[in-house]
């Protein structure tokens, strides 16, 4: 059957209103430069990636083939052997988050997570979804954890077997926590290594760390043990998406059998989008690491361009290391609205994802920032 000619009328309003604001998101880590056209003949099929990538399934319409390389790529990128690692595309920052919470959870059920103010919300309700011991912990002026205050609640806790949650790239700041410093701490306290967990949350900067020289430790060679990133952020897609990757051994423990797929099943979700994974492989195979790179520092030159003009203006703007979140005090209602910022505690942000080409849109954001700031202090 086909539409009506109202709704067809509407989906074509629909298409003007997405062509004319597909720019729009300088408040927000979506890029917007890709072009997965390659890829549309393969939305006439139910493709669902139902169980593991490993196995065998019995629901044939599967990308599982391009799954398994798009998380051999990641398990280079950050740095462990294939064959020790699983992991898989996710729907999105979340749902890699809870994974990364779950297998801590199912290695120590008694044990607390931790996770400082600045995490993403989606970790809140993680908790209350695994009914799993909890503490917030204080957050430093640029958004990094708190590493004395982590030390203080799980010494007070007694606790043993500490889950740690531990931000790689804040959402509102931009500021990546010291996991080197995080196990040196913990150390401190007599827990050995193999007794606690460390989730990494990369969402955004999961694919800036390793295309920069100074990259701050993230990696599992530096010690964390699962680690999501958001496939939607930098890499850039139509349909929010991500991946997770943990340590083999710990993902064995939540394998399930489905007797009527005739596979197992180590996913939060069961059936999952067939179509993001050729996203996320077609991505990964169009673009060289040299391009990724090419990509990451005009986004960071972009970024260290807005804070100088920011600054040069008297407006306090700043960034983290590796950051291509700047952050500035809130501008009033109108302008935050107009430009789409995100705002939270008295701060506004903007961010410089890789469909920003040039400085345009950038100065024309700042040009109302200043505007703004000095009719405020008239």
């Amino acid at each position: 059957m086909a539409l009506s000619i109202e709704d067809q009328n509407r989906l074509d309003a629909f298409w003007a209103y997405c062509v004319k604001n597909q720019y729009f998101n300088i408040g927000y880590p979506e890029s917007a430069d890709f072009d997965y056209t390659n890829l549309e003949r393969f939305m006439r099929f139910s493709i669902n990636n139902c169980g593991d990538w490993a196995e065998y399934c019995n629901y044939l319409l599967n990308s599982f083939d391009f799954e398994k390389e798009v998380m051999e790529y990641f398990a280079d990128l950050f740095k462990i052997p294939f064959e020790q690692s699983w992991g898989y595309v996710t729907n999105g920052g979340t749902e890699g988050n809870m994974f990364g919470c779950y297998l801590g959870r199912e290695l120590f059920p008694d044990g607390t997570l931790y996770y400082s103010k600045d995490t993403h919300y989606s970790v809140a309700k993680i908790v209350k979804l695994l009914r799993i011991k909890s503490q917030v912990v204080e957050s430093l002026p640029n958004g990094e954890m708190d590493y004395d205050d982590l030390i203080r609640k799980i010494k007070a806790d007694n606790e043993k077997h500490p889950i740690i949650f531990a931000n790689i790239g804040t959402t509102v700041r931009g500021a990546v926590d010291n996991i080197a410093l995080i196990q040196e701490r913990i150390k401190e306290l007599g827990i050995n290594r193999e007794d606690y967990y460390l989730h990494a949350d990369a969402a955004l900067s999961g694919m800036i760390l390793p295309f920069v020289d100074d990259a701050q430790p993230f990696t599992f060679a530096d010690g964390i043990d699962s680690i999501g990133v958001s496939g939607h952020k930098m890499i850039g897609s139509p349909i929010p998406c991500g991946i997770v990757l943990a340590k083999k051994e710990n993902v064995d423990r939540i394998t399930v059998e489905i007797d009527y797929i005739s596979a197992h099943d180590k996913t939060i979700t069961g059936s999952r989008n067939g179509h993001t994974p050729l996203m996320m492989w077609s991505a990964i195979r169009s673009h060289s690491f040299a391009e990724w790179k090419r990509r990451i520092e005009h986004s960071l030159e972009l970024a260290q361009y807005a804070v100088d003009r920011l600054k040069k203006a008297g407006i306090d703007a700043w960034r983290n290391k590796n950051s291509i979140t700047v952050v500035f005090p809130e501008p009033s209602e109108a302008v935050w609205k107009e430009h789409c910022l995100a705002t939270s505690g008295g701060q506004a942000h903007l961010i410089t994802t890789a469909h920003h080409l040039d400085s345009d849109k950038i100065d024309a954001l700042i040009d109302d920032v200043i505007a703004d700031a000095q009719n405020r202090a008239a």
